[in-house]
């Protein structure tokens, strides 16, 4: 399936339905000025009373890289490993003033959609996954768990040889349809025309 078959159902900037998770990632390193670009588009990101709650874990260096594929699932593992940029995406647990943020998880993600995007823009993809290691990563990473909750890794990289991934992931490999628009959003209260 080519990207062309994302036809949406209403007026919308191309970046949308451009945007895709592959799997098959190069090896290829993503530029320092390159990575600092995504994170500057997720700092821009909205946030619940500005509080801008993310945090961006990003491995580059091979052992890095290595430690944090190892908090992968292993189905992740096998496609992920090829990606030069792993993250991870957590989210502050409590506002400064030492109440919960019920919202965080909300505001990470839009900074990872911000990210994202950002990402096309300069010729890379990004593919976030829930499935890790959701109870290891605390203290793997040093991540405080009562200050900050795990919500997502992401590959990051330049667009690969689909041919290297596995065969089942190679069936996978393509831009993925959308519901229909009308199953996404309700006008008025739910029950009620």
């Amino acid at each position: 399936m080519s990207e062309s078959m994302r036809v949406p159902e209403a007026e919308v900037d191309p970046q949308f339905p451009e945007r895709w998770s592959p799997r098959a990632f190069s090896p290829r390193p993503v530029a320092e000025a390159d990575l600092l670009s995504l994170f500057e588009a997720a700092r821009w990101a909205p946030s619940a009373a500005n509080s801008q709650p993310w945090l961006f874990l990003a491995a580059v260096t091979p052992e890095e890289r290595a430690r944090f594929l190892a908090l992968l699932n292993p189905g992740n593992q096998v496609w992920a490993r090829e990606a030069p940029v792993l993250l991870f995406v957590l989210t502050r647990r409590r506002r400064a003033s030492g109440r919960a943020m019920e919202w965080g998880a909300f505001d990470a993600g839009a900074a990872w959609m911000s990210l994202a995007l950002q990402a096309r823009k300069l010729g890379l993809f990004a593919h976030a996954m829930g499935g890790f290691d959701r109870e290891g990563i605390y203290a793997a990473l040093n991540i405080p768990v009562e200050e900050y909750l795990a919500l997502a890794a992401v590959a990051v990289g330049y667009y690969g040889d689909p041919a290297l991934l596995s065969e089942e992931d190679q069936q996978r490999e393509h831009p993925s349809l959308r519901k229909p628009l009308r199953e996404l959003f309700h006008y008025g209260a739910l029950g009620e025309e």
